[in-house]
């Protein structure tokens, strides 16, 4: 008996292939959903923005040299924090000019921990002592001490970002290590320092500071959840994260000191008066 290959001719009771097709059902395998893309701040609005809050500062300060470095350094500041969250896959990340406020970095995806969030936040005070660079240069190159001024506000600028009150870069640093002690304690310690420097904005006389925060702290007070979900920080993280705000800090106050000891004559006394009395804590 010999065998074949061919194949059988369809028979009456056989399936047609295009019902076969037909009734046919595909299984694809489940795709991860991605959230809307962020276009970012339209181009006009942005440079509008930006004009309405050096025209406030310009006006509340009197000067064009300081109007220009805390425009300057807000940039750079948030543009610190962009590059930390592209670089740790939270980007695309876009910058935001909120009129007669300041600026915010708003990144696509969540952080995947803690940890990452907590090298965001303080990414934004560090690189943005870079923005104080030019102005030391125009001091060696002109010699003129006015130009001392830029530095110390983008020194003054990153270092009060790091007050740990919502919604300044200092809460998103160190209240993670506090809520890995006790989630009560990130809370008291926060509203606690959040009270301090909204009235530190109203007797300063920084009232849209200070508005801007008390509405912030009062949000953060509400919200049932302080940060997205995500790993909680580790031991050897919180030590990290605590030693890098600490650095952080001390890299902002050398930068503003350098700025005034030429404007006091050589003076560190006196360079830690004009500074004090910069921020509303001296005489």
């Amino acid at each position: 008996m010999t065998e074949t290959n061919a194949p059988r001719p369809p028979g009456p009771w056989d399936p047609r292939p295009e019902d076969v097709a037909r009734d046919r059902v595909v299984v694809e395998p489940a795709r991860a959903v991605e959230p809307p893309l962020d276009k970012g701040q339209s181009p006009l609005w942005a440079v509008v923005s930006t004009l309405l809050l050096g025209g406030l500062i310009w006006y509340v300060t009197g000067s064009l040299i300081m109007a220009g470095a805390l425009i300057w350094g807000l940039f750079v500041h948030e543009y610190g924090h962009v590059l930390a969250m592209n670089r740790l896959g939270m980007g695309p990340a876009r910058i935001y000019i909120i009129p007669f406020l300041g600026g915010v970095a708003k990144s696509q995806r969540l952080p995947q921990s803690e940890w990452h969030g907590v090298l965001v936040s303080l990414a934004g005070p560090a690189f943005g002592l870079l923005a104080a660079i030019p102005f030391f240069a125009l001091f060696i190159g002109t010699g003129q001490g006015t130009w001392l001024l830029g530095s110390a506000v983008i020194a003054a600028l990153n270092l009060i970002n790091l007050a740990p009150a919502p919604p300044l870069d200092g809460s998103k640093a160190l209240g993670p290590v506090l809520a890995r002690i006790h989630p009560m304690l990130e809370r008291l310690a926060m509203f606690a320092v959040g009270a301090l420097i909204v009235w530190w904005g109203f007797v300063t006389g920084r009232w849209i500071l200070a508005a801007f925060l008390a509405i912030a702290l009062i949000g953060h007070l509400k919200r049932g959840t302080w940060r997205p979900d995500g790993r909680r920080l580790t031991v050897r993280e919180s030590v990290f994260s605590v030693g890098l705000f600490l650095v952080t800090t001390a890299a902002c106050a050398a930068v503003g000191l350098a700025s005034l000891m030429p404007i006091a004559e050589g003076s560190l006394p006196l360079a830690l008066d004009i500074g004090g009395r910069y921020l509303g804590v001296g005489q």
